[in-house]
């Protein structure tokens, strides 16, 4: 298990600019006798060659500890720092790529445009946008569902919507929380080579919440939440060493 005293773990050692480092992390939620410590002590490094599944018990932690990489929540204790994306998330617009395990598409917008929306608040063009969408969507083999709104998909069909969201930006970094979830064997499949393939094209980092066993063996590496803290279960060329 990971602990203050020890170097991060995951951290491509050749690379000197990590995309997102955790030293001694903790997330608490509540007070008194209801305080929950949802992560304990963290520390690991992402780098742009990181491929990890991130597994573990529903309950340990791998929600929050990806929230915690993206931004999207403040640790308790200890410190984040994303020196490879401009020092923040929002140093670098659509750096960071990230795939939430429940519904997250705007109701009432088609799947077209929920795709492009992030790219336009980041800057780009409309037609750079809808660019990006049109080949996020093509990647993911849903070109057809371009016109659809949300409560005309079925939970599969909008996941990879949101996939291909996240993909469109060609981010940075990459966090996926159970991303196939909701998706048949076949189409699980298909997602995570589309995952693997744009952070391969765009030398992102990734990092995926899995429960299957069938997405986690397709990593390189592999990491595992147990009450709130971090081990690495196995490590691929990717991954320094744990040391104390």
């Amino acid at each position: 298990m990971s602990a203050p005293a020890r170097r991060p773990t995951g951290q491509d050692a050749s690379r000197p600019n990590p995309l997102v480092v955790c030293e001694a992390v903790s997330r608490e939620y509540g007070a008194g006798t209801a305080r929950v410590a949802a992560v304990r002590e963290v520390s690991c490094a992402v780098g742009s060659a990181t491929r990890i599944a991130l597994t573990g018990r529903s309950g340990s932690g791998k929600s929050t500890l990806l929230h915690l990489m993206a931004g999207l929540d403040t640790p308790s204790a200890g410190t984040i720092s994303w020196p490879g994306l401009g020092g923040a998330p929002n140093g670098q617009p659509g750096s960071v790529g990230f795939i939430f395990q429940g519904p997250s598409l705007l109701p009432d917008l088609t799947a077209f445009r929920n795709i492009a929306l992030p790219r336009l608040f980041g800057g780009h063009s409309p037609g750079h946008a809808a660019l990006s969408a049109a080949e996020a969507l093509r990647r993911l083999g849903i070109e057809d569902l371009s016109d659809a709104l949300p409560d005309q998909l079925s939970s599969g069909q909008a996941q990879r919507v949101a996939i291909a969201r996240a993909l469109a930006s060609r981010p940075r970094l990459i966090l996926a929380d159970e991303p196939t979830g909701r998706l048949d064997a076949a189409t699980g499949a298909q997602v995570i080579t589309a995952l693997l393939d744009v952070a391969d094209e765009i030398d992102a980092g990734l990092v995926v919440a899995t429960h299957d066993p069938a997405v986690a063996v397709r990593l390189t590496g592999s990491w595992q939440m147990t009450d709130g803290r971090l081990a690495v279960t196995s490590r691929g060329p990717d991954q320094s060493e744990e040391r104390s």
